[in-house]
């Protein structure tokens, strides 16, 4: 088997670079419709990265510097729940496996 199989997923991600635009989230998430409809619940179960996680007050945190640009987070957000657009150029996430 090749070496591409071995390790563990954190330990593989671990590999990756990235490039954060400190004070510049590419992750907005309407805190009114996280709350009011508990749809950012599922942004913290989908998120391969952990990026969304529930505060006790209902609210949705985002660490979006471990952001893996998959796109995930966008598929399955309620309308008007995220605003999500790519990092600025040269910022983000360089694969550095798969």
């Amino acid at each position: 088997m090749s070496d591409f199989f071995e390790g563990s997923v954190p330990a593989r991600l671990g590999k990756n670079v990235y490039e954060v635009d400190e004070g510049n989230s590419h992750i907005e998430v309407n805190q009114e419709i996280a709350k009011a409809t508990g749809a950012g619940k599922v942004l913290v179960k989908v998120c391969p990265a952990h990026v969304y996680s529930e505060e006790p007050d209902g609210t949705i945190s985002v660490e979006f510097a471990a952001c893996l640009e998959c796109g995930t987070c966008r598929a399955v957000a309620a309308p008007g729940l995220l605003k999500w657009h790519y990092p600025e150029g040269s910022m983000g996430v360089m694969f550095r496996e798969g």
